[in-house]
């Protein structure tokens, strides 16, 4: 069967051992996140993405991590296991299946009911047994969500379960998808992410994102094999290149309106770029500034709006700005721009939302229902996108 020119042989289930060949801090010294710009070399992949694309990353877990739960099962690491949600061939060894394919976070209630089975120390046994009474719902839940699998092998060492008991109650570790912060037709051989690293606190532990860390800390540049593939989306342009483009990204949420403008600007679209960027300094935060105040210069983005929270008494952010320019940005989408967002679902795309909806309610001169129609309007004929997580 021949394969088309455009398809590559590797995907989500067969992904590409790429290298990283960039990994650089965005922030400026003194700023409380941690956000770096990664560049993937996609040579010799035969993979191809467009602007509006992710990036799927299979990560690796912290040796450390790893190593500390073979330790409390006094495993040596090399027992074959065959975890069933993996449905492998054949089993592969401990150490491996830990590393490379289970998450080592979230167990789960069936776990405690485990090692309330296998406790011998008395203390220890009442405490599972406390835990799992039904008045303990609540308890439980809060108990586990400050907890990994390692901690509950830590806090109750006599209830050791064997290598595959333990991993039976693990679940896959997922690929991590990232919006991709390039655009093919300036990098067709790479691609770019904006990578927010992900550290905190639980329990008196140092805990990690598996993937952002995986990304900053593990990689070694140009040497790490890093398994990648591209997973189309529908977060895409407008075919047109003479429309207006309304793009609303802060934090990593800029990342593909990056990608957007670097298309635009070499596919020659004639329309406007308007960008909304928003994060809590500008002197440490302003992710891209360069780029943006380049582009700025140069006519190839009409408006740049920029909302830092932190930089004045009263918090500033990206929905705020949309609301201070609404006459603007009402005249721009009634003018057939298209509208996107990208970033934070759990609030920073409500609150947007709901700035649009103002604002087409109050500069339209519409009603709730109305302005709501039109939104929905909006959506169907694919002008306001949305790319959030």
């Amino acid at each position: 069967m021949s394969t088309p020119a455009d398809a590559s042989a590797y995907s989500k289930d067969h992904p590409f051992p790429a290298l990283v060949t960039e990994n650089r801090l965005l922030n400026k010294p003194g700023s409380a996140k941690e956000t770096r710009h990664i560049v993937v070399n996609l040579a010799g992949s035969g993979l191809h993405y467009k602007a509006g694309d992710s990036l799927g990353v299979f990560a690796e877990n912290r040796p450390a991590e790893v190593a500390e739960i073979l330790e409390r099962l006094g495993a040596s690491g090399d027992e074959p296991v065959s975890p069933a949600m993996l449905r492998l061939p054949s089993p592969l060894p401990l150490r491996e299946v830990l590393a490379t394919r289970l998450a080592l976070a979230a167990p789960t209630r069936k776990m405690v009911e485990t090692l309330s089975a296998k406790a011998t120390d008395p203390d220890e046994k009442a405490k599972l047994s406390g835990l799992l009474t039904p008045e303990s719902k609540d308890l439980l839940a809060g108990y586990l969500e400050q907890r990994e699998f390692a901690d509950l092998l830590a806090e109750f060492p006599s209830a050791k379960p064997g290598p595959q008991e333990l991993v039976d109650h693990m679940r896959k570790l997922m690929p991590r998808l990232y919006s991709i912060a390039s655009s093919p037709k300036v990098h067709p051989n790479e691609i770019h992410l904006t990578v927010a690293v992900v550290r905190y606190e639980t329990n008196h532990r140092d805990r990690v994102g598996v993937c952002t860390t995986f990304l900053a800390d593990r990689v070694q540049v140009g040497t790490t094999p890093t398994p990648v593939f591209v997973s189309h989306s529908h977060f895409g342009l407008p075919d047109d290149g003479a429309k207006d483009v309304i793009m609303v990204g802060p934090g990593t949420g800029i990342a593909p309106f990056r990608a957007f403008v670097q298309d635009r600007i070499a596919s020659g679209a004639t329309g406007r770029n308007w960008v909304f960027f928003g994060d809590q300094h500008r002197a440490t935060d302003f992710l891209y500034e360069e780029d943006w105040k380049e582009w700025l210069a140069k006519g190839q983005i009409a408006r740049l709006d920029t909302a830092f929270s932190r930089d004045q008494l009263t918090k500033v952010y990206v929905q705020d700005k949309m609301r201070e320019h609404a006459a603007e940005l009402w005249s721009w989408i009634k003018g057939g721009a298209s509208f996107y967002v990208c970033g934070d679902a759990k609030r920073m795309a409500k609150d947007v939302d709901t700035a649009l909806l103002d604002v087409i309610a109050q500069q339209g001169g519409l009603d709730a229902p109305a302005a709501t129609e039109y939104v929905k309007q909006l959506k169907k004929e694919k002008r306001y996108q949305r790319d959030v997580y």
